[in-house]
């Protein structure tokens, strides 16, 4: 018999990061095939698991990827390995769908196939996208796909979503300024590029405050700020890294704009050059309308409260990716208020609640019940 808070702790001592996850996948792998499901394996693992007669598939994803954390908690399940821990409650995301899987497994009160998908790598936005281009969805086609998230700070169990925008996107940013360093007692003899990008920086805040309508949600950040000046050296490079959060595609595509021609503008008033490297690492994850209210009924069906229109979260998920393949509905399961589980995700402290394995695989259950009724 399946023991979700045992698998959990297990995987909590041994985290694995980004896309090398073998003891990781092994297990989840070698607990599918002991409850009968049909197992793949390739960037994730899937488990196919049919009951009946129906054509209908749905899709449910659990992330399993770790963080690269040093843990501080004093539980009896901290992390094995130095310098990595289950800081976003990822281990308790796939032991909560692999109980669901074992619940569904044996009583197959459901008519059509559940793919089980489980992704490494979402901290760094990759996982998803990764596993599409491998052709899950092509081999294993699903009609809907869903996720669900743990959130501390949030009562135990309550499910809160929304149709439409559910997750902004993440883009990170690097502006590289060349001008010519010089000693800092002559200034006017060369081009300081630490104050041109003092100069950047400051105007890089006026793009939510001045350029975008009130109410975008949109966030620009400027999160290093790198030279190579020393104590009496006046800097012939700096470099500005940063992070961007939006809402909407049209609002990303403003915002890049904005800071080249920003960068640009700025570069060439002080004579040197500036180049903006803008890449989108997590797309905005939209949610569909049928997969969103499927969610509130099921969770109704379980009965747990719920927010079925919440504000969109600000952080980022690569389920947006299988979320744009198919309609999807990603979701927020209240973690709890008190002590390591109501710590914020990424803490060094926070541990995922385990009073919410059994309330998330009943609300899987209840999922797969609703969007397949047995006839």
């Amino acid at each position: 018999m399946f023991d979700a808070r045992l698998f959990r702790h297990d995987l909590h001592r041994h985290p694995e990061i980004g896309f090398d996850l073998p003891r990781t996948k092994a297990r989840v792998a070698e607990v599918l095939r002991d409850l009968g499901c049909e197992v793949q394996t390739g960037t994730g693992v899937l488990g196919i698991l049919k009951a009946g007669t129906g054509n209908r598939a749905i899709g449910l994803r659990a992330d399993m990827d770790a963080l690269p954390i040093a843990e501080t908690g004093t539980h009896d399940h901290v992390s094995q390995t130095p310098g990595a821990m289950h800081a976003c409650g990822h281990d308790g995301h796939t032991a909560m769908l692999l109980a669901a899987a074992a619940r569904l497994a044996e009583a197959r009160d459901f008519d059509g196939t559940v793919v089980f998908l489980f992704q490494p790598n979402e901290e760094h936005g990759l996982g998803a996208q990764a596993m599409l281009d491998e052709g899950v969805l092509e081999r294993f086609p699903v009609d809907e796909v869903y996720a669900i998230h743990n959130l501390p700070g949030a009562p135990l169990g309550q499910v809160s979503t929304r149709a439409g925008l559910i997750c902004s996107s993440e883009s990170l940013f690097q502006i590289d300024i060349t001008g010519q360093g010089g000693h800092a007692s002559m200034p006017q003899a060369g081009r300081d590029a630490l104050t041109i990008g003092a100069e950047m920086v400051q105007a890089l805040q006026t793009i939510v405050a001045r350029k975008l309508p009130p109410g975008a949600g949109a966030v620009v950040s400027v999160t290093e700020f790198l030279t190579d000046g020393q104590r009496n050296v006046l800097p012939g490079h700096a470099t500005l890294k940063g992070d961007v959060r939006t809402r909407s595609p049209g609002d990303r595509a403003q915002v890049e704009t904005l800071m080249r021609q920003m960068a640009d503008g700025i570069a060439a008033a002080h004579g040197v050059t500036a180049s903006v490297d803008f890449r989108t690492e997590f797309v905005e994850t939209i949610n569909a309308a049928d997969p969103t209210a499927a969610i509130i009924r099921a969770a109704d069906a379980a009965g747990l409260k719920t927010l079925p229109n919440r504000e969109p979260m600000s952080f980022s998920e690569d389920f947006a990716h299988f979320a744009t393949a198919v309609p999807g509905c990603f979701l927020l399961l209240g973690n709890g208020t008190d002590g390591p589980q109501g710590q914020p995700l990424h803490a060094s402290d926070y541990d995922f609640n385990d009073a919410l394995l059994p309330i998330g695989a009943d609300l899987w259950c209840a999922l797969v019940r609703d969007r397949l009724p047995s006839a």
